[in-house]
């Protein structure tokens, strides 16, 4: 008798949560300048000229409210946003870029972090000149495709190469506004990297 009253009361306790739960509003638009989203998720590390003129990973899966942080080692190396259809130039003033982090031995003393808003893709580059490390292979992306056999990071550093001549910076054509990006203290600097 006192287990049959205990489930019921559980039953009962549980239909009226269930009841005043209501789903989240959807947006009705996708207005990138109005909304932030708060980092809630993993923190995925990448390397800044690890081995040479290369991001390490390349390649990033990542879902809404995880925090990719990039971590600068030496030379002097930037993280700009780009498009597949474009690469090695920024996509406009929501671009997020680093900045260039000049540094000369061990680990930058500051990161920079992106937070994702969604599982689209996020193409990458570092719009270093010296060297032309974009066309020389110095890029990525976050949520690559990988159903489709034509929109790869493979292809993407193909492009980069065929078109040669010189990346552009965003510093140059003031790009780098977007708000879900922003340099940090680096939250482990003896990590090795």
């Amino acid at each position: 008798m006192f287990a049959s009253k205990t489930v019921t009361i559980f039953a009962a306790a549980l239909a009226t949560l269930y009841s005043t739960v209501s789903a989240a509003p959807t947006p009705t638009k996708n207005d990138i300048t109005a909304r932030q989203v708060a980092p809630s998720g993993a923190t995925h590390s990448v390397v800044v000229g690890r081995g040479g003129l290369r991001f390490d990973p390349e390649n990033i899966v990542a879902y809404p409210g995880d925090v990719v942080e990039f971590h600068y080692l030496p030379r002097n190396h930037s993280v700009a946003q780009s498009n597949f259809a474009n690469p090695c130039q920024p996509i406009g003033p929501t671009a997020f870029f680093s900045g260039f982090v000049p540094i000369a031995e061990g680990q930058a003393p500051d990161v920079f972090q992106i937070t994702i808003e969604d599982r689209n893709p996020i193409w990458f580059y570092c719009s270093q000149t010296t060297g032309n490390h974009c066309q020389s292979g110095m890029s990525g992306v976050i949520n690559q495709n990988f159903d489709s056999n034509e929109f790869t990071l493979a292809r993407y550093k193909a492009n980069a190469a065929e078109i040669g001549g010189v990346s552009t910076s965003p510093e140059v054509v003031g790009y780098g506004g977007n708000l879900n990006a922003r340099v940090v203290p680096n939250p482990n600097p003896l990590s090795g990297f």
